[in-house]
């Protein structure tokens, strides 16, 4: 294995030094194993496991290529890994999404442009409490995901919303099982969008804590034994 993850730091190396664009195509096999001194055993493995994690892009019959290496590419793994969530892992899920969207907000409150923070007040008036689950679990999806855009930052755009896709069930869940869950949402997301609106990163910071943080309360009692 060690041979491998030479040869993986050796490619890796290739693209962090720009000899190795976005799009551009790998040397053969053979030139580019003699090159770097690896066996073509090691270079196979290094290029299967740099396809995995969407570095390389394997086309057969024509050459191995760069990726985009687009963040949501890059960080596509970590779907793997939360979809195969428990109980537990979920809660952990939402703690990261606390402290990772709470950020975005303060900063979406610093860096939001005035069109970006009108689209997010227009999404927080388009809903009420007649809504169905399923409207609101659609609506809360396009209120984080606005702000988190608002923060100008693609890896933790990427990042957030590979999180955030795993913990839809357990926001309608919410929404169906708990008394003034719907009411209690739409409260929480027209306090944050207007605490963006002030430009007040402070509040639109602790606003976001709490309302995360809520749902995490209801999970755990909804989950113990």
């Amino acid at each position: 294995m060690a041979v491998t993850d030479d040869a993986i730091a050796k490619i890796k190396a290739m693209i962090v030094s720009g000899e190795l664009t976005p799009g551009d195509r790998l040397p053969p096999e053979k030139e580019l194993s003699e090159r770097l001194g690896l066996s073509r055993s090691s270079m196979r493995e290094a290029v299967k496991a740099l396809e995995v994690i969407r570095v390389l892009d394997v086309r057969r019959g024509d050459g191995t290529y760069v990726t985009s290496l687009e963040p949501h590419l890059l960080l596509e793994a970590i779907s793997f890994v939360v979809d195969m969530h428990d109980d537990d892992s979920m809660l952990e899920i939402f703690a990261v999404r606390r402290m990772l969207e709470s950020q975005a907000s303060g900063l979406a409150a610093t860096l939001g442009t005035d069109e970006q923070i009108a689209e997010l007040q227009r999404e927080v008036e388009g809903v009420d409490a007649s809504v169905s689950i399923e409207e609101l679990v659609d609506h809360d999806i396009r209120f984080h995901r606005e702000i988190v855009a608002m923060a100008g930052n693609a890896y933790l755009a990427s990042l957030i919303e590979h999180l955030s896709s795993q913990t839809v069930r357990a926001r309608a869940w919410r929404g169906l099982t708990e008394s003034g869950a719907v009411e209690r949402t739409l409260s929480e997301h027209r306090a944050i969008a207007d605490a963006v609106a002030q430009r007040d990163p402070a509040l639109a910071t602790s606003l976001t804590t709490a309302h995360i943080a809520g749902i995490e309360r209801w999970l755990r009692h909804a989950t113990a034994p």
